[in-house]
């Protein structure tokens, strides 16, 4: 094949040598970017897929879908890059920089990063719902955190302790707590006061439904 290939090149005048050795490079980053785009295309309709079927909520499949257009057309970019003469060695260079980068700030970031797993394991299985109360509970001798639950979000789940959602305590719980303790969960039934609330008085309580 490349035998024939250096034939048929070498009966091309020079002129056509000159703009194969441009149009060649520039097809194939061409093709790169198409490859990327339908890949891209592809995995955000599984990740659709993937939210519809399980319930996810939409920021949970927005940051999955971003992160995956990042790694797709990243590669692509320095895979197109290589193609057009760019130094392998700068390359990796770089990458290798980005990714120390990267590390350094996963690690620095990693409480954030791992209520935001947690979030996407709360809803994937199916551990509580909004409407759901729950309790965590710290041991067998005190009462836990205790509530309804009202939103989850990617980086804590937000229980309304007593009154309503718009005059009322709520607590905010990151979500890895619900992983590192045993939560007990009620269906439908609300919630009762905590001690040091019902022990303030009727100013506490007053707004508490009956």
């Amino acid at each position: 094949m490349n035998r024939t290939l250096q034939g048929l090149r070498a009966q091309l005048p020079n002129w056509a040598i000159e703009w194969l050795e441009i149009i060649v490079p520039l097809a194939q980053v061409a093709l790169i970017l198409l490859g990327a785009w339908l890949l891209y295309r592809i995995v955000r309709r599984l990740i659709e897929q993937v939210t519809r079927g399980y319930a996810l909520p939409a920021n949970v499949a927005m940051v999955t879908r971003r992160t995956a257009g990042f790694l797709i057309f990243g590669g692509a970019v320095l895979w197109a890059l290589e193609r057009l003469g760019a130094s392998g060695a700068v390359l990796w260079t770089a990458f290798t920089g980005f990714a120390t980068v990267g590390a350094v700030a996963f690690f620095a970031a990693w409480s954030v990063l791992s209520n935001m797993f947690c979030a996407l394991l709360i809803f994937t299985t199916r551990m509580f719902w909004p409407g759901d109360t729950v309790e965590v509970i710290e041991n067998g001798e005190k009462p836990g955190f205790k509530g309804r639950v009202l939103d989850i979000n990617l980086v804590f789940t937000t229980l309304e302790e007593s009154g309503s959602a718009m005059e009322g305590t709520t607590l905010k719980i990151p979500n890895s707590m619900f992983f590192q303790r045993a939560v007990r969960r009620w269906h439908g039934s609300a919630p009762t006061l905590p001690p040091a609330i019902a022990a303030a008085g009727p100013s506490a309580t007053d707004r508490v439904p009956r």
